[in-house]
């Protein structure tokens, strides 16, 4: 199944929307409506398919991120060849913690955006940067999962790009935090929350046997594979659990897959071969079976100074 959500022209209100033949079947709930009820996806897609509340061609709507307000957003670090070849890059040794545990940040639920919406600029940055990542979103509520349950909580997969003001997030995490402003500005989610029994044909090594890429201006800049993963989505829910609740609609991203973001390739071949995104710049960010983020960069606000 594939699902989505969007603004409905009948009542400018949003709405859950399964795909069906190039159509939106849709639903008069959202989709973490849908997560939070007692009824599984499977009965909410026969319903959309036999009776829906509107029918629009996909082709024609502006999609909404699928989970546009998630409960919670946890970013994992989970790609080695991300790790290793940046950290050597900067000239800075892995820390043995990362193979110990995954590891993830907490990010910014009200700065989510669709997979066409424009994404501004960062409050004063200059190295501004994709992460090509997936993320699964959480169907069930659990807590203290164990990781041959853990994937058993997972509603469905989506691309996940979470655009990083560099300069920012390289200054604040100084102080021992972060990264938070880095980050804070936009993550765009979508097109489609795809289930897992659709993936189950790729299913290789931690992952899925996907190829993940993005391109700049359409010079293709990151290609890497959703199977490369160290950290498997079920430990990375089984330990996100740990001690607390998980929560239908809450979202866990990958953290970025190796070359997937002008970060590590302009540390590796220099900023000029891939200079840092900037105003009018168009990315496209897809995954194959996933879909694709469409996202054209644009001036943001300026810095209100604290003093």
């Amino acid at each position: 199944m594939r699902w989505t959500s969007y603004l409905s022209p009948r009542d400018h209100a949003e709405h859950a929307a399964l795909l069906v033949d190039g159509e939106l079947r849709a639903l008069d709930r959202t989709l973490l409506d849908l997560l939070r009820d007692a009824d599984p996806l499977e009965a909410w897609a026969e319903r959309a398919t036999a009776a829906p509340w509107e029918r629009l061609a996909a082709d024609g709507v502006a999609l909404l991120a699928p989970i546009p307000t998630p409960p919670s957003v946890r970013d994992f670090m989970a790609f080695e060849d991300h790790v290793v070849t940046s950290y050597a890059a900067m000239g800075i040794p892995v820390s043995p913690v990362w193979y110990e545990q995954p590891v993830f940040y907490f990010t910014n639920p009200a700065a989510i955006l669709g997979p066409q919406q424009d994404v501004p600029m960062a409050p004063g940055t200059s190295r501004y940067d994709y992460e090509l990542e997936v993320a699964a979103v959480i169907g069930k509520a659990g807590a203290d999962l164990r990781p041959d349950e853990a994937e058993g909580h997972i509603a469905g997969y989506v691309i996940f790009c979470d655009w990083s003001a560099r300069d920012l997030q390289g200054h604040e995490m100084k102080a021992g935090l972060g990264p938070a402003k880095g980050k804070d500005t936009a993550t765009s989610l979508g097109p489609w929350l795809v289930t897992p029994d659709e993936l189950a044909p790729f299913r290789k090594g931690n992952g899925y046997d996907l190829r993940m890429s993005t391109s700049v201006n359409g010079r293709e800049y990151s290609v890497g594979n959703w199977a490369d993963l160290y950290w498997s989505f079920a430990e990375m829910v089984a330990y996100a659990s740990r001690g607390t609740v998980l929560r239908p609609g809450d979202v866990l991203g990958s953290g970025t897959v190796g070359t997937g973001c002008v970060l590590e390739l302009g540390l590796t071949h220099g900023e000029r071969a891939y200079p840092w995104l900037r105003p009018g710049d168009e990315v496209r960010v897809e995954i194959d079976g996933l879909g694709a983020i469409e996202a054209r960069i644009v001036e943001g606000t300026a810095p209100i100074p604290l003093r």
